[in-house]
């Protein structure tokens, strides 16, 4: 008797239904069944078009949750990860444990290399102010971002039904 086992057990994937895995099923009949109603309850309002614009991106993350895989993560873990690393992650701090000599030496050094005309090692990328300087610029975007949706999803309606 010959069972023959798949060489990369690691990739594996049941298929449920057509070939999607049980997560994949799911999510896709959940991302059709939310992107099917948000049509349904604004079509009237603002048009089939319209309707179908503010509904892709309701359904996106829902149907990538689904079917996005990276590194072995799913979507929502990635996303996780990356909300994580943008607000949460703190920053860390280089204690040295070289004399007070050796750092003397080394801020004279570059002290003469700013006389020179060259840029100091203190405008790193990895500074705290660049750090909270792209943050707040991120969260500035983000919202407004949340402000044109809203802006967009009301003039549509607003365009429908004007006289």
């Amino acid at each position: 008797m010959v069972i023959e086992i798949n060489k990369n057990i690691d990739n594996y994937k049941e298929s449920v239904v057509l070939g999607l895995s049980a997560r994949q099923l799911l999510y896709s009949v959940l991302s059709v069944a939310v992107g099917g109603g948000i049509v349904l309850l604004l079509y009237r309002h603002v048009g089939l078009t319209v309707s179908t614009y503010i509904a892709i991106p309701v359904v996106a993350p829902i149907a990538m949750t689904g079917f996005y895989s990276y590194h072995g993560m799913t979507f929502m873990e990635m996303m996780k990860l990356k909300l994580h690393f943008a607000f949460a992650n703190r920053t860390y701090t280089y204690v040295s444990t070289e004399g007070e000599q050796a750092v003397r030496g080394l801020r004279q050094e570059e002290e003469t290399e700013n006389k020179a005309g060259k840029k100091s090692s203190t405008g790193k990328k990895g500074d705290k102010g660049d750090f909270k300087a792209v943050r707040k610029k991120m969260v500035r975007m983000l919202f407004a971002m949340a402000v044109f949706f809203v802006l967009f999803v009301s003039l549509a309606v607003w365009y429908k039904y004007r006289q």
